[in-house]
């Protein structure tokens, strides 16, 4: 690569993760230099998505270690921590949890289309969303108790960040399972994109979990982030026969759940 190329990549670069960040966060695209009106294309950029998953997970992590040194227990202090990642990210992947769940009430695909696309949160939709955030509270909180609130909010930014890269496998993976839609109109991540979103999410994992937590308890959680993952792809297929934007979400948020669980057993 010449050097006159560097610049150009490292705006790309840039681009690509204002675009990443308006998409997986409520941070006012003013605020970022961008254009709320514009359609970003995720065909490439999706690679990214990893580290903007590591960025809402330092939020969180600052947050844990906060509430630590005003002496808050470990618990309520993970409670804070991932009501922080929420408000952050504006409840997105959880409302694609609830909505993904409750479709599986539906006894055909189109009736799983049309109860996604109802703003109603039921039965399958509540009890998705209260194991998530149960799940990912207790096990931080675990780890907090154990590890410290440092460490442990270590690992919340690798969870956060391989929950991302799991969006990204499964948007790949899969069709969409209709038109329109913003997963579809924004382009489905190549393969170039989701092997690179893969690998960063890998690296930013061993960088910050593996110090925290060792290295059998950082495998654990990768391969319980991935059989999760995979798991949500096949129910996804089966049930819809493609992606959805809900769909999506819901895969973030086993998949973070899932990583914390694994780190967890420390």
């Amino acid at each position: 690569m010449s050097e006159s190329q560097v610049p150009s990549e490292i705006g790309i670069a840039v681009a690509e993760l204002r675009s990443a960040s308006i998409f997986l966060t409520r941070v006012p695209p003013r605020y970022l230099g961008a254009s709320a009106a514009a359609v970003p294309d995720f065909r490439h950029a999706a690679r990214v998505f990893p580290v903007v998953g590591a960025l809402v997970g330092l939020v969180g992590g600052v947050v844990l270690v906060v509430a630590d040194l005003l002496n808050i227990p470990a618990m309520v202090g993970a409670a804070l921590a991932v009501s922080a990642t929420v408000i952050l990210t504006g409840g997105l992947h959880e409302d694609g949890l609830a909505d993904a769940a409750d479709s599986l009430g539906g006894s055909t695909t189109e009736k799983k289309l049309a109860i996604m696309d109802d703003s109603r949160v039921g039965t399958y939709g509540a009890l998705a969303l209260i194991l998530s955030v149960v799940i990912r509270i207790t096990a931080l909180g675990a780890l907090a108790v154990v590890v410290g609130s440092v460490r442990a909010g270590l690992v919340l930014i690798a969870a956060e960040a391989v929950s991302r890269a799991s969006m990204v496998r499964l948007w790949h993976d899969l069709p969409a399972a209709r038109m329109g839609g913003l997963s579809n109109d924004t382009g489905a991540p190549d393969q170039n994109a989701m092997l690179i979103a893969i690998a960063a999410a890998a690296a930013i994992a061993v960088i910050v979990a593996l110090p925290a937590v060792g290295l059998w308890p950082t495998i654990l959680a990768g391969a319980f982030a991935v059989v999760a993952t995979y798991v949500v792809i096949r129910v996804t297929a089966r049930t819809l026969g493609g992606r959805t934007g809900d769909t999506l979400g819901a895969c973030q948020q086993v998949a973070v759940a899932a990583f914390l669980i694994g780190a967890s057993v420390v």
